[in-house]
């Protein structure tokens, strides 16, 4: 006897969000400004996490106050904007966000930058939190910020 029935310890299956903000990507390829492509697209994750990434490479060595602030900032915003994605394709807040499927990559971005913004501030506790939500996600703190490049 053969049964259709879903194996229920397998987990969710991998959320992979719709291409929604194709402009967002290909401006930020011809050099366009990620604060005004922010501004045009709130909803993008990729804008935010592009804004905080620079904000925390222009941190450098020695971050200041201000711009860790601003780079956690824009990467929250970017994170609650890639929930609200998530939640909207189906995602109840477990299973897998592969890396490999290009629009999830803004949402996983500015969560790494979340985690590294969260540091920087102190805020030791969401910085773990963050980088463990990687790793639920299947993916790494590393593997994301290697997507940067």
């Amino acid at each position: 006897m053969t049964s259709s029935a879903r194996d229920l310890l397998a987990g969710p299956p991998p959320t992979r969000l719709p291409d929604d903000h194709p402009q967002v990507r290909e401006g930020l390829d011809t050099g366009e400004d990620p604060a005004r492509l922010a501004a045009d697209h709130p909803a993008s994750s990729l804008a935010w996490a592009v804004l905080a990434e620079s904000t925390l490479d222009a941190a450098g060595a020695e971050p200041t106050a201000a711009r860790s602030v601003t780079a956690y900032a824009y990467a929250r915003t970017g994170y609650h904007r890639g929930l609200d994605a998530l939640r909207r394709a189906g995602w109840r807040g477990q299973g897998p966000i592969p890396a490999d499927h290009v629009p999830n990559q803004g949402f996983l971005r500015a969560l790494a930058a979340l985690a590294e913004a969260a540091a920087q501030i102190g805020e030791t506790d969401e910085a773990e939190r963050c980088a463990q939500f990687l790793r639920d996600s299947g993916t790494s703190p590393e593997e994301v910020r290697a997507l940067r490049d």
